[in-house]
């Protein structure tokens, strides 16, 4: 079992990260700050439709400052999905800001309406944290997904991931009559694998969700992850392992009764396959972004030496244990996928 016992620290982003971002237009100037956000003077608590505590609450600011904050957030909202064209501002209003007391960067959330037709999207600002944003660039870069997010000053602002949390879907959609069970254990293996590779950790039930696409005859399901904060800290390798968390057992379950270690096999191989391709395709902004990391303190001395020594026995890897750093052994990590494309060779 997978256990983080403390909480992360909070690295700042340096100036070499930033220019990295400034170079892919991931730094950009914005009309507002978190601290902006923080100067609220109410609250309340945030219930969902059962009337149970979200854990987030709903703020309220001063009228003087409401109208300004509105219209900043509007104008972000627009950046984002707009690539700054004002004009679709017309017809959105800001319905609600809420703030999660209990998140590792005290994160706001936004939620903006079109008032036409009521259908509704939200974004998020959190203080910036240099793991989270090499986490965030590394599931653009090698993963299925594609993720919207800006960085300015100290401030981060992400799209919403759209899909059912992992931990809701457990709960209830595992007795479902139309679950295919074989297609989102084999998911869980791949999703597994991906944050193995480029060492993203605590990806347990709440850190991420289940995006459902319903296919002509059948349903595709695809694992992603809402939470980059432990991107390459911890140093324990079961932590970057979905598989050791106990919240995800339900769906491990179903790997243990419809595959067979051959199967998982195969599907492990498949997914470091797709990864490669990806580096592959994205080869030079992945060597500026590793040579980055690798100039960047985003862990404990301690995490590194724990981390560095896990590796080179699982790899059987001695190249690991010369690794002075986190972005030394994300670079290595990623390498093993050539490297060794016979690591999940069936016996």
């Amino acid at each position: 079992m997978a256990l983080i016992s403390k909480k992360k620290i909070i690295y700042p982003i340096n100036e070499r990260l930033r220019q990295y971002l400034l170079s892919y237009s991931r730094a950009i100037e914005l009309p507002l700050e978190y601290e902006d956000l923080s100067r609220y003077d109410n609250s309340i608590p945030l219930y969902d439709y059962n009337e149970n505590d979200t854990f987030w609450e709903t703020v309220f600011y001063p009228q003087s400052d409401m109208e300004g904050i509105h219209q900043s957030l509007k104008k972000i909202y627009a950046l984002m999905k707009a690539d700054g064209d004002m004009g679709v501002m017309e017809h959105l209003y800001v319905d609600r800001v809420d703030l999660c007391v209990y998140g590792n960067t005290q994160p706001f959330r936004v939620r903006i309406v079109n008032r036409i037709n009521d259908n509704f999207d939200y974004f998020y600002i959190k203080k910036a944290d240099a793991s989270r944003v090499y986490g965030l660039e590394l599931e653009h870069l090698l993963s299925p997904n594609k993720i919207s997010y800006f960085v300015f000053q100290n401030t981060l602002i992400e799209e919403h991931i759209v899909g059912i949390p992992g931990d809701q879907f457990i709960k209830t959609r595992m007795h479902d009559e139309h679950l295919n069970e074989i297609r989102l254990a084999k998911e869980f293996v791949k999703f597994d694998e991906r944050c193995f590779v480029r060492l993203l950790g605590d990806m347990h039930s709440s850190n991420f969700v289940i995006d459902i696409t319903p296919d002509f005859e059948e349903v595709n399901y695809r694992l992603r992850a809402i939470d980059f904060d432990q991107q390459s800290f911890e140093g324990r390798k079961a932590i970057y392992m979905p598989r050791y968390f106990k919240q995800n057992n339900p769906i491990i379950e179903l790997g243990l009764k419809y595959m067979t270690p051959e199967t998982v096999k195969q599907y492990q191989r498949e997914e470091r396959s797709l990864i490669a391709g990806r580096i592959k395709v994205a080869q030079e902004q992945m060597n500026l972004l590793i040579d980055t990391m690798k100039n960047d303190r985003i862990s404990t001395d301690h995490h590194v030496k724990r981390l560095k020594s896990e590796l080179a026995e699982f790899y059987d890897e001695a190249d690991f244990k010369s690794c002075q750093n986190m972005g030394q052994i994300l670079e290595l990590s990623l390498e093993m996928v050539v490297k060794k494309p016979n690591l999940y060779k069936e016996s």
